[in-house]
């Protein structure tokens, strides 16, 4: 039987706010959308994370030059972290007239061969689907021979956006990983982590507090995952997507199939940071391990406070803009409210509808969501009299151009902005890109011009 997904059942997911409002899918195709990032991109960025697993993308060789190694994805594996190498089977010519399975058949084998590794991901491609090429049954032959999970992941670029690609990646997951094997203990407090890719670390900034609390992370999709553990994600008491709901369809067939409730939180900002974890608790209803929650949070919450006095009366006033993507949209404004800063526009372009919502809601009526940020961003920063700009790289240039402070706060950032201490960092940044006379003189006219 055929392992390739329903892309329909994946658009007009019933879990979706799109779908409760009987709005247009909101990850449909449409022409131009895989400019943003394609399906392929998407799934690799849920399950490449896994650094255990080698992830080899069956397509012309571009598009492994194209992917690979995006995220500074952190992991804490002993052994070879395979994220640092590229893998594709480097379909050419021959190969789109003859089949391309015969060569993929040879790297699996190369693969397991010289590598070992706990699991191989197979990707298909736009050029690998369109001829044909059958990974269903070569990933079935290859795991029968090896012992080991080959996994076919059916995200071809043109099948839709970088958001359905994510839900690609997670129904792999779920069809051939998920609950093919026992935990070797289980407690009343295990929990899988879905959608969180530990980018610089988020993941660590507070899985030690859920450690304190005697919470349990069972497995992971994907940040710092291990192949073994998502293998007995079906043993959790709770699924706990953590700022991406592109992998609903997953949690909501989880608890279809095997009774986990789940639960959508975020772990930016102090006051996210608290609600999550309380309401972590909360969903695990055990009376004792809510009175403990409260009380780490409480202390966490005082010291917190006190580090931030130094920052307080700089941040009084300051304005800012938010242009990142999905549910960032809104965590990160968050964070930056916390921190006494207003956030008077964001972005919403490449978030959905439950995103929307939320960010509506912190930014408040006189907040702007931004549906072209790019057109938008520079006449609001003079229209709100803004004093920074929080986006991605390429962003930069019109900080420069408006002479306000910027900082980098989309995947490609090199410091972690999550939980508690996330948020000092992020203060010390904002203080340093405020101070920073760069902003201010880079725009300015040199003295022989004047």
């Amino acid at each position: 039987m055929s392992s390739k997904p329903n892309i329909r059942e994946l658009l007009t997911e019933s879990a979706c706010e799109h779908n409760k409002q009987k709005k247009p899918s909101c990850n449909a195709p449409k022409p131009g959308a895989t400019t943003g990032g394609c399906a392929f991109e998407g799934a690799q960025i849920s399950l490449f994370p896994y650094a255990d697993a080698v992830h080899l993308v069956h397509g012309p060789a571009t598009c492994l030059g194209a992917s690979w190694e995006t995220r500074a994805t952190g992991t804490s594996w002993e052994g070879r972290d395979f994220t640092q190498m590229g893998f594709t089977t480097d379909v050419s010519t021959n190969d789109v007239i003859f089949s391309g399975e015969k060569k993929l058949s040879g790297a699996i084998k190369y693969i397991v061969e010289l590598y070992a590794p706990e699991a191989v991901f197979v990707y298909s491609t736009c050029v690998t689907a369109l001829i044909g090429d059958d990974i269903d049954q070569v990933c079935k032959e290859a795991s029968a021979s090896y012992g080991l999970p080959v996994v076919p992941v059916h995200a071809p670029g043109f099948a839709g956006s970088k958001n359905l690609g994510s839900r690609l990646g997670g129904e792999a997951v779920l069809r051939h990983l998920i609950g093919t094997k026992e935990p070797e203990t289980s407690t009343p407090y295990d929990i899988n982590l879905i959608g969180e890719y530990n980018v610089t670390g988020d993941m660590w900034q507070y899985s030690y507090l859920l450690d304190e609390l005697g919470i349990r992370v069972l497995s992971t999709l994907s940040g710092d995952g291990r192949i073994s553990a998502i293998r007995t994600a079906h043993r959790a008491r709770l699924n706990v997507i953590v700022c991406a709901k592109s992998l609903v369809s997953l949690t909501r067939k989880m608890q279809e199939r095997f009774g986990i409730p789940w639960l959508s939180l975020s772990f930016y900002g102090k006051r996210d940071t608290s609600d999550g974890l309380m309401a972590i608790a909360n969903a695990l209803g055990d009376a004792d391990l809510i009175e403990r929650t409260a009380d780490l949070i409480r202390r966490e919450e005082e010291r917190l406070e006190q580090e931030l006095i130094p920052y307080r009366e700089l941040f009084k006033g300051k304005k800012a803009i938010l242009n990142t993507g999905g549910n960032k949209s809104w965590s990160i404004a968050a964070a930056l409210q916390d921190l006494g800063i207003e956030v008077v526009a964001t972005s919403v372009r490449k978030a959905t509808e439950d995103d929307r919502a939320k960010a509506a809601e912190y930014l408040g009526k006189d907040g702007v969501l931004m549906l072209n940020p790019g057109q938008e961003q520079p006449g609001l920063i003079d229209e709100k009299g803004a004093h920074i700009l929080l986006a991605g790289g390429r962003s930069l240039y019109t900080a420069i151009k408006k002479r306000i402070a910027f900082i980098d706060v989309n995947q490609e950032k090199k410091k972690s902005y999550g939980a508690y201490r996330g948020l000092l960092t992020l203060a010390e940044d904002i203080r340093n890109a405020l101070e920073n006379p760069v902003f201010k003189t880079v725009g300015a006219e040199a003295p022989w011009e004047k």
